[in-house]
């Protein structure tokens, strides 16, 4: 593969093929509202941090993306609210006119039937190099170890889980440490989407009939249901990476 990364901000023609990655998430992963946030002006608020990839041979179809973004927080431990949080306040310093002065990956995405070749590393890879053109020293992650099978096994206990070689038993996690990351903590709440439990069951295809936590695959923590309430809400934890960009 004769592989080109570019951001949107270099080729802005390029937003329908990043935006084109069909099945690459589950659909209840795809309703957090914080994300409208970001991702409706990707293309122009963002389109620096934005990355796509494709194929020179192939250049009608993006093969990878992986998505940034700046802001600001002051303080020395990271947000709890890890994913949410960046972008609330990459939003907020939009509206304030201020420069984030820190930035943080959001997505690493690659096409459904490429995993697997290496392609999410050149991303990481690329991202960081990014960040570093954009004068930040250090990429921040909220990483979303999707290895994790055991929706209630806590993440503070397995996101420390290392192989024999001392690497994370988790693959993308494993990623990230092999490319020079250092894993910081667990953003326990990281993202948060609710719906009723009719949204559930059609972003699921399960039932949702009996009231409490509920496991749902692709999900690295239970869903809790209120059948009181017509509500289930799932709040995910993430693990905050640092990665120096020099």
């Amino acid at each position: 593969m004769d592989l080109v990364v570019t951001t949107l901000a270099d080729r802005p023609d390029l937003v329908n093929l990043a935006h084109d990655f069909p099945g690459a998430w589950p659909a209840m992963m795809q309703q957090d509202p914080v994300a409208d946030l970001y991702y409706d002006v990707i293309d122009t608020v963002f389109a620096e941090y934005a990355l796509v990839a494709y194929d020179r041979d192939n250049p009608g179809r993006a093969v990878a993306r992986a998505y940034a973004a700046p802001f600001t927080w002051g303080r020395d431990e990271l947000p709890d609210a890890g994913w949410d949080e960046v972008i609330r306040r990459a939003a907020l310093d939009r509206l304030a006119g201020r420069e984030g002065d820190r930035i943080s990956a959001l997505e690493i995405c690659v096409q459904p039937d490429l995993r697997g070749t290496g392609l999410s590393s050149v991303m990481l890879e690329a991202m960081r190099a990014n960040a570093g053109r954009l004068g930040y020293d250090t990429l921040l992650a909220p990483v979303r170890p999707n290895g994790k099978a055991d929706p209630f096994l806590p993440m503070s206990d397995y996101a420390f889980q290392v192989r024999e070689d001392g690497l994370p038993v988790d693959p993308w996690l494993r990623v990230h440490v092999r490319a020079g990351g250092r894993i910081i903590r667990v953003a326990p709440r990281s993202m948060t989407i609710s719906g009723t439990l009719a949204q559930w069951r059609e972003w699921t295809g399960l039932p949702f009939a009996e009231a409490g936590p509920v496991a749902v695959p692709h999900a690295l923590a239970p869903v809790l249901c209120d059948l009181d309430q017509d509500l289930a809400v799932y709040i995910e934890p993430n693990v905050w990476v640092e990665h120096r960009t020099a």
